[in-house]
């Protein structure tokens, strides 16, 4: 049985909900363990593979899915008594390569299933392009699944390992699949153990040993990775914790990590607590949380002091900690509520700054905190905040409100004149009552000042008119002391309560209005379609909520701000308020009147941040400035407008996306079917003009010369019908070894009256070898090449080609003499119906370029160009070609 103060309060019935949906989520699905590495080599597949003969020894059906022992035999020979399943065959780009069979692993049905490499990319062609969907698909069909992988392939530790290895991991696992894992094992070896594994040849094969070691399996290297392993490990088991402890309904504080809850009050020690706290944080590497609690006890907060509480919440926000801001009349048990959910093992808090008289009379946080904290920590921070002088707090005498104490008066008199007509039929007991019901009524309606005001008249009221001797303020029973002090205190008290549910109420009407405006916002927002209609609801929207003069800027093209709603005064239209807002879009930051950047400026500069930027700023001129609460409001309603933008970009790009997509398929259409209506009679004219030039005679040059255009023609059209067939993936490179030196002889064959005029040159290695590609295609990159160089180079001068094998490559060169490429055209050339203005009126249809680049892509190449020195231009055609040739047998 717990102990009073062990339990937290009864789960509420959402969370009960929640609770019976997950647990029955469960029970359908599988088990996920994930054997975690820091590196290779760690033996995670040898750890997995050892838990897999112990669970098929308690009679566990365990089927080893796929298993990657990379010709370790000590971990290879774990794989004798396991049934294995066989691997899937598929073909890509004319190569056979086996993955893991995800159909026949559901076929198979098996209690338990080994899947190693879970960051894998799976072979085109197969279900999911990546492992860790396969097991998706395994647990959700109730298959439990063991796996393996390192730390580097998590997709938020990728920019981290890039930054200590040097080394941009390509295959990534989202994060959470850890975090739907139901168990983590974390396989760990000092770096020392691991390196001297390397040595001894366990990890690579002998020639990249000692490239290993002096690259990503340095000392520290390895340091740093294991340390990821075990943080994410230990921060997976924290979750776990967190978990249990909210199903049990568990109150006490486990301090299996430093947590530290950090209260920021509406004083100026605010910014003083945080920096503190933040120390304390980084030298305990304990994770930090400001709170800030909301209560009708500060109502009477000046808003300097309500500003400072925003600031220090900026501040811990950029300082990395969680804020949390909250509302209730206890912020002692707010404070402890929070600190109790999120395990909390520290607070820090302020020290009081009233003076000690107001702290008897009113109440202490700090002490009320250390008496409630329990088993969790308080540390309160002393002093003023360096450099700041403290600021008195000056009591102005207030001009009294006539109509609040005449009401007074007048109901003060009400009570009185009640009292004497019910006098005979009253005892003195029930005559305070009605007094009484006077000053609760007199403090609902107005201030503090006429509460206290309504009860020392009723206390004088009686004393004077229904105590003896009457008319008098003389007492003959000094019992009657006691009973005046009684009843000032009572109504002092229904006074105080009274004001109290005034000030909850008129707080609570406050967020009720904030929540009414954020969701008339986003149902107003939810309807919009375009940018112009999003701008003019938020310009509305907080114009009214805030009584502000609101302006709407987007960017566009660059970084340029365009005006989309003006405001009424058109102050974003000014030099310096058009420099604030360039300012606020380039640093992503809140800049303008009220803040400490760019103070002058006649507006607040608020940044629209998307998950693609920043995409504007809100412009707000108020006056008077916005107050805390206002501030907040607006930041809420800032992230809600951004994303309407950004939604309505993103349906716009789509639009556009979805039109030129179809227009290009149209195009492609058009294009293949004009191009086979033109090749008939093509063939015609050019069959009969071949004809006519055999005959000889006058006619023979102009047959000719029908030949030459008709040929020229025929490969335009031709052009056309191999640009659409690779643009629509219809031609699958067929991968054939192939000698260059052929390839390039049949290209000058097919160009040589292209080329007439110019010589070419050639430069291939003696001794080059086969080479694995498509020799058509490659052809017909070849001649394009050829052609544009004959197209651009004047009659006379030279083209040269060279052909070299740098490492795992084939690179391709032609150089001409032409004008070159022109500034910003390097890529724009290899467009499809791109024509540089450089060159001859006679350009063709600019598809020549676009097929080498069709091509290239096609052999997972690539094609650029640059300028030659001396004038001319030099294109390159680079595709892999990494297998080795075929050796020819010698008889």
């Amino acid at each position: 049985m717990a102990l009073w103060g062990d339990v937290r309060p009864r789960s509420t019935p959402e969370e009960l909900l929640d609770l019976v949906n997950a647990e029955e989520a469960k029970k359908s699905r599988g088990r996920l363990k994930v054997f975690l590495g820091a590196s290779a080599g760690v033996g995670k597949t040898y750890a997995m593979l050892v838990e897999a003969h112990e669970q098929k020894v308690r009679s566990i059906d365990v089927l080893v899915g796929y298993a990657e022992c990379h010709g370790r035999q000590d971990t290879d020979s774990l794989l004798n008594g396991l049934e294995i399943l066989p691997r899937k065959e598929l073909n890509h780009r004319s190569l056979k390569l086996t993955e893991f069979d995800l159909d026949g692993a559901l076929k198979r049905r098996p209690q338990l299933i080994l899947v190693d490499e879970l960051a894998h990319t799976n072979v085109s062609g197969s279900r999911h392009p990546k492992r860790y969907q396969d097991v998706e698909e395994l647990l959700q069909a109730g298959i439990d699944v063991y796996t393996t992988v390192n730390i580097q392939h998590l997709e938020s530790l990728n920019d981290v390992v890039a930054q200590i290895t040097g080394v941009v991991v390509r295959e990534t696992i989202p994060d959470f699949v850890l975090e739907i894992a139901d168990e983590i094992e974390v396989i760990d070896i000092p770096p020392g153990e691991l390196r001297q594994r390397l040595r001894e040849g366990k990890v690579y094969v002998p020639d990249r040993i000692e490239k290993a070691l002096d690259g990503f399996f340095r000392e520290g290297n390895l340091i740093a990775l294991r340390e990821l392993a075990l943080r994410r490990a230990a921060d997976r088991v924290d979750a776990q914790m967190q978990t249990y402890r909210s199903k049990q309904s568990v109150l006490g504080v486990w301090p299996t990590k430093e947590r530290i809850v950090v209260c920021i009050a509406p004083n100026r020690l605010g910014l003083r607590v945080v920096r503190a706290a933040a120390r304390i944080g980084t030298a305990s590497h304990a994770e930090l949380i400001a709170i800030t609690v909301e209560s009708d006890r500060q109502s009477n907060r000046s808003p300097e002091e309500l500003h400072q509480s925003q600031e220090a919440l900026r501040l811990a926000e950029r300082l990395g900690m969680h804020t949390v801001t909250t509302g209730g009349h206890d912020i002692v048990g707010e404070i402890l509520r929070i600190a109790h959910e999120r395990n909390a093992t520290l607070i820090v808090v302020g020290k009081p700054i009233k003076p000690r008289w107001r702290e008897l009379m009113q109440g202490s946080v700090v002490d009320d905190l250390v008496r409630r904290s329990g088993a969790i920590d308080v540390h309160v921070i002393t002093g003023d905040e360096p450099g700041t002088q403290r600021v008195r707090r000056v009591n102005r005498p207030v001009p009294l409100e006539w109509r609040g104490s005449i009401a007074t008066l007048v109901a003060t008199g009400i009570a009185t004149g009640l009292c004497f007509a019910l006098r005979p039929h009253l005892v003195p007991a029930n005559i305070i009552m009605v007094f009484l019901g006077g000053v609760a009524l007199i403090a609902s309606r107005y201030g503090p000042r006429e509460a206290v005001l309504a009860s020392l008249l009723s206390v004088a009221a009686f004393d004077f008119f229904f105590v003896p001797p009457f008319l008098t303020f003389s007492v003959e029973d000094s019992q009657y002391l006691l009973t005046f002090a009684i009843m000032l205190l009572v109504a002092l008290l229904i006074s105080g309560l009274a004001i109290r549910l005034r000030q909850q109420a008129m707080l609570w009407q406050t967020r009720e209005e904030r929540s009414a405006a954020l969701y008339r916002l986003s149902r107003d927002l939810a309807k919009t379609r375009t940018t112009r209609e999003v701008a003019e609801i938020a310009s509305r929207e907080i114009g009214e909520q805030l009584h502000a003069d609101v302006s709407v800027l987007l960017k566009g093209e660059g970084s340029d701000l365009g005006v989309v709603v003006k405001s009424r005064s058109n102050f974003e239209f000014r030099p310096n308020e058009q420099g604030a807002a360039n300012w606020v879009v380039t640093k992503g930051e809140v800049a303008g009147a009220g803040t400490d950047t760019l103070p002058n400026s006649e507006a607040l500069y608020v940044p629209l941040v998307a998950a693609r930027g920043i995409i504007g700023v809100l412009g707000i001129k108020a006056d008077p400035m916005l107050d805390p609460q206002q501030e907040s409001l607006l930041l809420t309603f800032a992230n809600g407008i951004a994303l309407a933008f950004e939604r309505t970009l993103l349906a716009k790009e789509s639009q556009v996306a979805r039109l030129a997509a179809e227009a290009e398929k149209l195009r492609n259409v058009l294009l293949n079917s004009v191009s086979h209506d033109l090749r008939t009679p093509l063939t015609v004219i050019h069959g009969a003009a071949s004809s006519i030039a055999e005959k000889g005679g006058s006619t023979k040059e102009m047959a000719d010369t029908i030949v030459t255009q008709a040929e020229r023609m025929n490969r335009h059209v031709q052009n056309l019908l191999d640009m659409t067939r690779l643009e629509a993936d219809a031609v699958e490179p067929k991968m054939e070894w192939n000698s260059v030196e052929e390839l390039l002889g049949s290209a000058l064959q097919d160009t040589d009256h292209a080329l007439r005029g110019r010589s070419v040159k050639t430069f291939i290695p003696a001794d080059m070898a086969l080479v694995k590609l498509d020799g058509i295609l490659m052809t017909k990159a070849l001649v394009n090449l050829l052609e544009n160089a004959a197209r651009h180079t004047p009659e006379g001068t030279e083209v040269e080609v060279h052909v070299s094998v740098p490492p795992g490559k084939l690179l391709i060169r032609v150089a001409d003499r032409g004008p070159g490429i022109a500034a910003g055209e390097e890529e724009r050339i290899f467009d499809k119906f791109y024509q540089p203005e450089a060159g001859k009126a006679d350009r063709g249809f600019g598809l020549g370029l676009a097929i080498c680049k069709a091509v290239a892509e096609a052999h997972r190449g690539k094609v650029w160009a640059e300028n030659r020195e001396g004038g001319g231009a030099i294109f390159f055609l680079e595709i892999s070609a990494s297998e080795r040739a075929p050796e020819v047998p010698i008889d």
